[in-house]
């Protein structure tokens, strides 16, 4: 395409450039979106399956955050659907791969309206509408419940079926409850969770029977010399993170040394420098000494004789956890701390043996910091109980800080689409037509849930809506027996902030996408480097250059 000034083409953009636009632009975005949906719909529900995603290494999980994670995904429509993802396990933690599905089944159906030439401005209409009144009625199908232990587990093990650890599954909701309720803050009436203050700690080995939840904080370290000591009572804990060692000079110089007295005396200078830092440490009363770097070997034979536990190299995010759990103070120069940087726990020691040494921190000054020691087989078994504990964390934490639940199993998504079907009808225009397309993509929830179960959906779903229309609104999915129960008796349930968020996301995911009509090559930063401007990663092969 070109435009005309006095009969004179202008060119806009480099020659040769591509540009999608309009029905084209729609439908490219649409099918990209589409197909990421398609590759973890499969994953969802507890009889979803797995993925294994191959690259450095070999992941195998049906998490859907994590496939969208990992997989090298190029087209910029469906980068949009792993942002979604993602946000929803920020804020959530759980219903990545609902609100994956949910987007893709929008999008679907609405390309359907724009068959018939329904605009996209009103489908996007349409659909902020629904999705409005999808949040307004969740509120009338939602059991309020403050901090009840059998919900909270109930919600843990929703979260973790389908995940590799229903063997196990009631010992380590047992965890993840018990470990919720002993970090949880309130003020002025209101709780608040911050998951930072759960250490999760992985070590192959044993059985999952086998994991369990420390009070306190779990090193997986051992001391950095044999003669220091292995346990420590009312332990004193100096955490640094700079290098316990000579400093070299930064500056390019020479030392001339004509005779072995001087090198001797070097080295003795040398020495005693790092004795003074030992010193000073030992002054403030501390007999722990935690290193984010390394700890040279003369420190660690005077720390050794100052009788004080030394660990290297510990990481950034782990000492950070010791720093809340003791009440210290990093320390980022050993040449300007005192006694008040110093935190405290009552015990420090090393258990296990061999490989399976591992440093224990209990008894802190701060009771709200707590770890979980995961155990299992194989790598990729504490692998996936990782993924699964953290989803569970998340909800059980939102769970008590909402304190607003809901029926899980497909339940929340069959009530909507009813009720939406009935507010359509109230609707005149073309937003008509987008609403109820929004409660039928509503029923890809349970559908999906049906099919990866080897059930017959359209039956299912035919059943769902008969016991919801008799009132029955917890009525929901049993995959397991194949029947439709109430499930909340069932103990199937998840927190309302996870329904709510996934419909929000899904409808701002698929509204951007729809909102789309013109695809246009663009560079890093909005600049041409040395006169040529690349092409668009992901288009589908589209060449680089475009006249107007």
């Amino acid at each position: 395409m070109s435009a005309q000034l006095g009969g004179q083409p202008i060119i806009i953009l480099r020659e040769g450039t591509e540009r999608t636009r309009g029905k084209e632009a729609r439908t490219n975005n649409i099918m990209a979106a589409k197909a990421i949906a398609a590759a973890v719909r499969t994953t969802l529900g507890p009889k979803g399956m797995d993925k294994m995603l191959v690259g450095g290494s070999i992941t195998i999980t049906n998490d859907g955050v994590t496939i969208l994670k990992e997989m090298d995904i190029e087209h910029p429509a469906a980068k949009m659907l792993v942002e979604v993802a993602k946000t929803q396990d920020d804020e959530v933690g759980d219903g990545t791969t609902t609100v994956a599905v949910l987007t893709g089944e929008l999008l679907e159906l609405a390309e359907q309206l724009l068959e018939q030439d329904v605009h996209p401005a009103n489908i996007v209409t349409g659909y902020r509408m629904a999705a409005e009144k999808a949040v307004e009625l969740l509120k009338d199908i939602t059991h309020t419940v403050a901090d009840d232990e059998t919900a909270l587990n109930n919600i843990a093990k929703t979260a973790m079926t389908g995940k590799g650890t229903e063997g196990s599954k009631d010992k380590l909701a047992q965890i993840v409850v018990s470990a919720i309720r002993a970090i949880v803050d309130e003020e002025d009436g209101k709780k608040s969770v911050d998951i930072d203050n759960i250490k999760i700690e992985k070590k192959v080995g044993k059985s999952l029977d086998d994991s369990e939840l420390i009070n306190g904080i779990v090193l997986n370290k051992d001391k950095a010399h044999a003669n220091m000591p292995s346990k420590v009572k009312n332990a004193k804990l100096a955490l640094v993170t700079r290098p316990i060692e000579f400093s070299k000079m930064e500056l390019e110089a020479e030392i001339k040394i004509s005779s072995p007295d001087e090198l001797q005396d070097y080295l003795d200078r040398e020495e005693q420098i790092v004795h003074d830092i030992v010193n000073k440490i030992a002054a403030t009363g501390a007999n722990v000494v935690l290193c984010q770097l390394g700890i040279d070997d003369i420190a660690q034979y005077f720390l050794a004789k100052a009788n004080i536990l030394a660990v290297e190299r510990v990481e950034k995010k782990d000492i950070e956890k010791v720093a809340r759990a003791t009440g210290a103070t990093l320390i980022t120069s050993v040449d300007d701390f005192d006694k008040s940087d110093i935190g405290s726990a009552g015990l420090v020691e090393i258990r296990g043996k061999s490989e399976d040494k591992m440093i224990y921190i209990t008894d802190c000054s701060n009771p709200r910091a707590v770890s979980i020691l995961i155990r299992g087989g194989t790598e990729h078994v504490v692998d996936s109980t990782e993924r699964a504990l953290e989803d569970a964390l998340r909800v059980v934490g939102v769970a008590i800080e909402d304190e607003k639940l809901v029926a899980g199993a497909g339940s929340p998504e069959i009530e909507l689409s009813l009720r939406l079907n009935e507010y359509a009808s109230t609707l005149k225009g073309r937003e008509q037509l987008s609403v109820t397309k929004f409660a039928k993509a509503l029923e890809v929830i349970p559908r999906t849930l049906a099919e990866n179960a080897g059930l017959d959906p359209i039956n299912m779903i035919a059943e769902l809506r008969s016991e919801h229309e008799r009132g029955n609104k917890d009525s929901g999915l049993n995959v397991f027996e194949g029947k439709v129960e109430n499930m909340w008796e069932n103990g199937v349930i998840e927190p309302l902030r996870v329904k709510t968020q996934a419909i929000i996301s899904a409808t701002e995911a698929a509204i951007m996408i729809l909102r789309i009509d013109d695809v246009l090559a663009a560079t890093a930063g909005g600049q041409c480097g040395g006169g040529s401007c690349g092409g668009m990663g992901g288009m589908g092969g589209m060449p680089p250059g475009m006249m107007m």
